[in-house]
């Protein structure tokens, strides 16, 4: 029984899997503890004092807190997969951001490879200056790459001897400061507020704060942990609360060992106070190499899970691995991108100008981590239960912490970086990723959603001014609605909803499941639409119980659509027209003329009644403001034109009807292109003689004559709806 259940252990192919020190802690700690601590902690001091220091310590080290707690948070509420911060971010935020965010940070993972190879070779130099320093970068590239290219446990390994060269260093620095090994009368009192000779507060943080970025050295390689839930918040936050201690250790040393005119001016001033000078030098190496070796490990493993996922081009390659769990052709395109890096920085000084942009997609990769944890406790959804809970103030605190650091260190880069994200979530949202989790953002809408109707329910009843066409639409079979489609669309685009409830006897089902496709069909289209399937005996009784349930609902239609049928008949239209006024819902009875359809779909005939001996317009119109709000709709849709017509018995009352309808006009503010029309005479004579029109549309009276409506489709040869307004509409508002 034992052999067996270790006989996998020996097996060569088995991917190696660590715990939380050597698969967290170490990453984490050495990235932190890197060049910066050595050659700008004692310019710090000397800039802003002991005091001024360990707040701009503290300060940067609050953000990085913050969000390693969050990431803590987040880690013990999901199962993180591989690509740390990808994994993170698209299950809780989706594909879309995940990716958006994440593929700018790789690519700064894989482009700072070459800084701190750079930051190695000057440190080389200082040792021997007569190296080439084009021969010393390339060496140490390839010695780096070979290390992670081998496999993520050699990497593991050699953070061994890294970690002691970094822990000697420091203590060569510390006995520096003692009578033995410091330099007689060298002991200072401590400058407690500085003067800041080159900058202000802020000046000095911005180029302290990358010293303490690095806290996802360790996140980037949960796929090659043991158990990502327990190691990523432990070994985040030991290596965060250990490396800030040592910096605010170094500063209190850095004030005790020279003056602050030495420290604004000496870099290298731990190397000369250090008890030993060589073991800083070698910890200077030591530090920039671990630094560009965490690079190479994580950054290809956060390509190889968004390849996996679709996010990056030629996915199907790029997440390809060996048995033992290398990405090997993820580790080849950032090698590629490495060496680029390297001849671009060996051919000039340009590095430079892009740096701070790489330090950008760390902070916003820092934001959102903070602001998915605000966001998630924001929601307070049962799914967010975290074993790990931490006040909303932490979190918050990170994400308007990373967005300061932005905007402080290069608002031009920040505006850019902010840019890249936004056009790279759009491009995503366009290649419709397939997730195999679910995220938080339908259940972030729905409780915005939530959130509104009740602020609603408190304030004043009417939706005059937040009329949207809203439509209530019943069919018996999926036909019908596609017959309807390009109507309903020119309805209710761009902001219009449609409530479409699929009745069916009991035996057709089946026939009518193909209407929930239309769901999608509408959305693409820009439109909030959603199916019901209705099981019915009786399809009045239907539609009257669903006019009654639909009125109880926030998002409550405020128009019944009915497409007029061969069979229709006064008594069964007259009852849905009833149970439509008695729930507050408008009526709009849609008469196709099969000969027309809707023609060029370009102009509208709207009639109106004659309104002798007043003609006078106010707030509310007689049964006209429905008609007018879709007619409005359809031009604006259609990019076509309305016609307001109306028929006079008396030559006298044409004045006053022209103007009343220009007044109409203007107060209802009708697109531009809308014509006046009054007719002198018989209505039915004027029929004939109306402008031609691709739609005609009509008010429905209290009284339904099917007979009537159907005259109406011949008489004008072309399709015709019918309105009656729900009583809540104004055209005029």
């Amino acid at each position: 029984m034992r052999a067996a259940r270790f006989s996998k252990n020996s097996d060569s192919n088995e991917v190696k899997k660590f715990g939380t020190f050597e698969g967290v802690f170490l990453p984490t700690l050495l990235t932190i503890l890197g060049a910066v601590m050595y050659l700008r902690t004692g310019w710090v001091v000397g800039e802003a004092g002991l005091i001024g220091a360990w707040l701009i310590i503290g300060l940067a080290n609050l953000i990085t807190i913050c969000t390693g707690l969050s990431i803590s948070t987040i880690a013990t509420n999901i199962r993180v997969g591989a690509g740390g911060s990808f994994s993170i971010i698209s299950q809780s935020l989706g594909l879309e951001v995940g990716g958006s965010v994440n593929v700018p940070f790789y690519l700064a993972q894989a482009i700072s490879v070459a800084f701190y190879i750079f930051a190695f070779s000057e440190g080389w130099l200082s040792i021997f200056p007569t190296h080439a320093q084009a021969l010393v970068v390339l060496v140490a590239y390839a010695v780096c790459f070979l290390i992670a290219f081998i496999s993520v446990g050699l990497a593991a390994q050699i953070r061994y001897p890294i970690l002691f060269i970094i822990s000697f260093s420091l203590f060569s620095i510390l006995l520096g400061a003692t009578a033995r090994f410091g330099h007689p009368g060298a002991v200072y009192t401590p400058q407690l507020f500085g003067t800041f000779p080159d900058g202000n507060f802020w000046t000095v943080f911005a180029v302290f704060f990358p010293a303490v970025t690095g806290i996802l050295a360790g996140v980037n390689l949960s796929g090659t942990l043991k158990s990502p839930r327990k190691s990523i918040p432990s070994g985040t936050m030991t290596a965060v609360i250990l490396s800030f201690i040592v910096y605010l250790s170094l500063a209190y040393w850095a004030s005790r060992v020279a003056a602050p005119e030495e420290l604004q001016t000496n870099y290298t001033i731990m190397v000369d106070k250090a008890a030993w000078g060589w073991a800083v030098q070698a910890g200077i190496l030591a530090a920039t190499f671990s630094a560009a070796l965490n690079s190479l490990v994580g950054a290809p493993r956060v390509l190889q899970a968004m390849a996996a996922h679709k996010v990056v081009p030629f996915g199907k390659i790029l997440a390809q691995e060996t048995e033992k769990g290398e990405p090997r052709q993820a580790m080849y395109l950032t090698g590629a991108i490495g060496i680029g890096t390297l001849l671009f920085g060996l051919a000039g000084d340009g590095l430079n100008q892009i740096a701070p942009l790489m330090t950008m997609f760390f902070l916003i990769t820092y934001a959102i981590l903070n602001g998915e944890v605000v966001l998630e406790q924001s929601l307070k959804l049962t799914s967010f239960r975290p074993l790990f809970q931490i006040p909303r103030l932490i979190p918050l605190i990170g994400f308007v912490g990373a967005l300061f650091v932005m905007f402080l260190i290069n608002p031009v880069f920040s505006i850019i970086s902010i840019i890249v994200i936004f056009v790279l979530y759009e491009y995503l949202s366009l290649q419709r990723l397939t997730s195999p989790w679910t995220d938080v953002r339908s259940g972030m809408f729905v409780t915005m959603a939530e959130w509104a109707a009740k602020r609603v329910l408190k304030m004043p009843t009417g939706q005059d001014r937040a009329w949207k066409p809203s439509l209530l639409v019943p069919v018996e079979s999926a036909v019908a609605l596609r017959y309807n489609y390009r109507f309903l669309e020119a309805i209710t685009k761009p902001n219009g909803s449609l409530h479409i409830y699929g009745c069916y006897q009991e035996e057709n089902r089946a026939e009518i499941e193909s209407l929930r496709n239309y769901e999608t069909a509408f959305a693409n289209d820009g439109i909030f639409a959603r199916v019901a399937l209705l099981e019915t005996s009786n399809f009045k009784q239907t539609l009257r119980t669903a006019m009654e349930v639909s009125t109880s609902t926030f998002f409550r239609p405020n128009t019944f659509f009915y497409s007029l049928q061969p069979d229709s008949e006064n008594e069964s239209l007259q009852y849905l027209l009833n149970h439509a006024s008695q729930n507050e819902i408008g009526m709009l009875l849609y008469a196709d003329n099969p000969k027309a359809g809707l023609g060029r779909e370009q102009i509208i005939n709207v009639w109106l009644r004659e309104q002798s001996p007043n003609w006078q317009v106010g707030l509310r119109l007689p049964n006209l403001d429905l008609t007018l709000l879709l007619a409005y709709q359809l031009a604006r849709n259609w990019q076509g034109t309305i016609n307001l017509i109306t028929v006079v018995a008396d030559e006298a009352d044409k004045e006053s009807a022209e103007a009343y309808l220009a007044q109409l006009m203007d107060l209802g503010r009708m697109p531009k292109g809308t014509q006046i029309v009054v007719g002198v005479g018989d209505y039915n004579a004027f029929l004939a003689s109306a402008p031609d029109a691709d739609l005609n549309m009509f008010g429905l009276q209290m009284r339904v004559d099917v007979a009537l409506m159907r005259e109406l489709v011949s008489a004008t040869g072309t399709t015709c709806v019918f309105v009656r307004d729900s009583g809540t509409e104004s055209a005029l508002v």
